[in-house]
């Protein structure tokens, strides 16, 4: 029999961060988080906190842990989107149909008793956390901000009776491809016709100030996109002291206006996913080295964020980003790129079928159902 406790001490959020770990050691394609990371995402370190409530739970069958779930509730999103919908995250179990409905039920349980209607899954917190599953090509390379799960919890998602609410697709180039003659041309007109070019910068510090626009960038241009709300100035704060002191500078594309306000951006890093998998978690002794040394020496990039302000879209300025990523992978010799999960049906989609030689790598899915 399965039994559902909910996560109260330090020791029980230990168990609760190890356990995808365990239940896929030895999986080629899964990638392991941080603990430290999951431990800010999942306390009171978290500002998200602000306008989310969440409960952890831990799934027990003859005396070992056999699952996890985090159940969360975004009044923001909920807001911005006229719903009452609970979520599910951190959702990581066996192959036991038993063990994923009691957790589910759990969710739900969480959701009817603050009022909610629908449950819907998996998220995080807000869209830089990881979310979506893979519903096809299980066995395909993941990068470090995607999830991993495999084919069962498809099946066992689809038996509870859950629909698909929104797909993703995600794709593999060759990163060092030449930019069409043609492309190039039209990038040039456009920067000339709209007073646009790309940031270029010498020092990280430099950066800064693009950093506080490329979030606000963020929240304008993904507003349209399937339960995104924008993020909090606490949020933003977060973000840039956590991830802009790591960036490599040749992957980061700031296209801004006469003005110096920026009107479209590219971030892309370098593959951190041997780094990540010789940590297995841990920072200390040794996890630090192998990320430093991935960040340093790298033939592969994963496309990590992209994005044009809505007044700007429709104006080719997408263009002028991916080719100077482009042309960065050939300086560097990267050879193969990995985008992240795209909306289906939206702009950036377009562009990877139409102007570059992509090959589709997963489609991904987030499932819901009412309560």
């Amino acid at each position: 029999m399965t039994t559902i406790r909910t996560v109260e001490s330090r020791s029980d959020l230990r168990k609760f961060i190890a356990f995808p770990n365990k239940l896929f050691k030895g999986v080629p394609s899964y990638i392991p988080a941080l603990n430290s990371d999951e431990r800010k995402l999942l306390t009171d370190k978290n500002p998200s906190l602000e306008h989310c409530s969440r409960e952890l739970y831990l799934a027990e069958k003859d005396g070992k842990i056999v699952g996890r779930v985090a159940a969360i509730i975004n009044r923001s999103v909920n807001e911005h989107w006229n719903k009452k919908a609970v979520r599910f995250g951190w959702f990581d179990f066996i192959e036991d149909y038993e063990v994923f409905k009691a957790l589910l039920d759990k969710v739900a349980e969480y959701g009817k008793r603050n009022g909610m209607t629908e449950i819907e899954g998996p998220f995080g917190f807000t869209d830089m956390d990881k979310e979506c599953w893979v519903i096809d090509n299980f066995d395909a390379r993941q990068n470090i901000s995607t999830l991993y799960n495999p084919e069962y919890y498809i099946k066992f998602i689809e038996r509870a009776g859950y629909d698909i609410r929104c797909k993703w697709q995600q794709y593999v180039m060759p990163a060092n491809q030449p930019v069409p003659d043609k492309v190039a041309r039209l990038n040039t007109l456009i920067m000339e016709k709209y007073h646009l070019r790309l940031v270029k910068v010498k020092h990280r510090k430099e950066l800064i100030p693009y950093a506080w626009q490329f979030f606000h960038a963020i929240n304008d241009s993904f507003k349209d996109l399937y339960d995104f709300v924008p993020m909090t100035e606490k949020e933003i704060d977060v973000y840039i002291k956590e991830y802009f002191p790591f960036v490599n500078m040749d992957f980061v594309q700031f296209v801004v206006d006469e003005n110096d306000h920026l009107v479209g951006f590219g971030l892309s890093i370098p593959d951190l996913n041997a780094a990540y998998k010789k940590a297995n978690g841990r920072l200390f002794p040794f996890g630090w080295y192998h990320i430093l040394k991935a960040f340093r020496k790298f033939d592969t990039i994963d496309l990590l964020l992209n994005g044009v302000l809505p007044e700007w879209q429709k104006r080719g300025v997408h263009s002028i980003y991916y080719c100077d990523m482009n042309e960065a992978a050939i300086k560097f010799n990267v050879h193969t790129a990995y985008t992240n999960p795209q909306i289906i049906g939206n702009e950036a989609v377009k562009i990877w079928e139409t102007q570059y030689h992509t090959t589709p790598l997963m489609q991904r899915a987030v499932f819901g159902k009412a309560l």
